[in-house]
């Protein structure tokens, strides 16, 4: 897709500096840009790649810098990147259609694209705009809002909701069991049937190879603007809030209760029955052990130790501030003997 700054603007606002009929094609870096080409300036510390971009035209926060033959002044250029970039790479629209191979038991809308070898179960419904693609296995009774797109090989198992407008990558399972058992007398596991579902809202995307667990009793509910990356294990009953984004990784255990706009960085892990607050950022590797109450960012690595060990060592690690101004104020005092002295 071609189209012109002054094009751009129209569309998602900011200020143009240099010639508004400048034609771009495609976005690339500084580094990388040629003619024809949109870059983004977002991290101050690559500034000066601005005096030796080739590019035809910038996306950054002003002021504009000399030497540019154009740009776009916006006080989010990030943001401003990701939106030109959604319109220039829009993705395809699959004709509508069920491939003479797929099985279909449950009810598919008409303007829907329904890729080889899928299977959608007795009672199931996929909305309007739906593409499911190769290999998709859609149980009994699943739900698939408008407009959403489920790449190949996607297991969804019964009962599970999916909103509108979601994007679900290869290798996904939703709604598989929890990993609920009860444990006998003599070491055995007893199975306990997992029969909640999970309910997914509208916009969310999920990452290739993650897997959402059923709920056992009750649901699990990831809700709208939610964003997964891929790797990510999901526990059963685990309830996260809008528009929180996961990288790859994050383990999330059974029944943890995430809030709204969080951020866990990749590899994080964080307990069950746990409850985290609304704009909470949880830095890569870190293990949430107890629940947090209040908005901020959280980082930490305990190393490993045996148990008994490793909780000795983390009771004194939790008075280490306490401990500091005890030290200094013995410090102080012992200056002020040295004084008299």
């Amino acid at each position: 897709m071609e189209l012109r700054l002054d094009e751009i603007v129209a569309r998602f606002g900011g200020e143009i500096v240099g010639a508004g009929d400048t034609v771009i094609s495609r976005i690339a870096t500084l580094e990388r840009a040629g003619a024809g080409d949109l870059a983004f300036l977002a991290n101050p510390k690559y500034r000066d790649q601005l005096t030796t971009t080739h590019a035809a035209a910038v996306i950054m926060a002003g002021p504009a810098v000399d030497g540019l033959a154009a740009a776009i002044l916006t006080p989010q250029p990030y943001l401003y990147y990701a939106r030109v970039a959604q319109l220039i790479n829009a993705s395809p629209v699959a004709d509508p259609g069920i491939h003479p191979s797929a099985v279909i038991e449950g009810a598919v809308a008409a303007t829907s694209s329904i890729g080889a070898n899928v299977w959608v179960g007795r009672g199931a419904r996929v909305g309007e705009k739906v593409l499911l693609g190769a290999n998709c296995s859609i149980g009994p009774d699943v739900e698939i809002g408008a407009g959403s797109h489920l790449a190949a090989n996607v297991a969804v198992y019964s009962g599970s909701r999916i909103g509108a407008r979601c994007l679900i990558h290869s290798g996904a399972v939703i709604g598989s069991d929890g990993f609920g058992f009860a444990r006998e007398t003599n070491g055995a596991w007893v199975k306990i049937p997992q029969v909640g579902r999970v309910l997914i809202g509208d916009d969310v995307e999920i990452g290739a190879g993650t897997t959402i667990d059923r709920g056992a009793l009750g649901d699990t509910v990831i809700a709208n603007g939610v964003k997964l990356d891929n790797q990510i294990q999901i526990g059963h009953n685990v309830q996260i809030g809008e528009h929180t984004a996961m990288a790859g990784c994050v383990g999330v255990a059974g029944s943890a209760v995430i809030g709204s706009r969080c951020t866990v960085g990749g590899g994080a892990v964080i307990l069950g029955h746990l409850r985290i607050a609304d704009d909470v950022n949880v830095s890569a590797g870190t293990l949430i052990t107890k629940s947090i109450s209040s908005a901020g960012t959280y980082s930490g690595v305990v190393p490993f130790l045996e148990h008994s060990e490793w909780r000795k060592n983390f009771s004194r690690l939790r008075h280490l501030d306490s401990m500091a101004d005890r030290i200094r104020a013995l410090e102080q005092r012992l200056a002020a003997l040295e004084k008299k002295s």
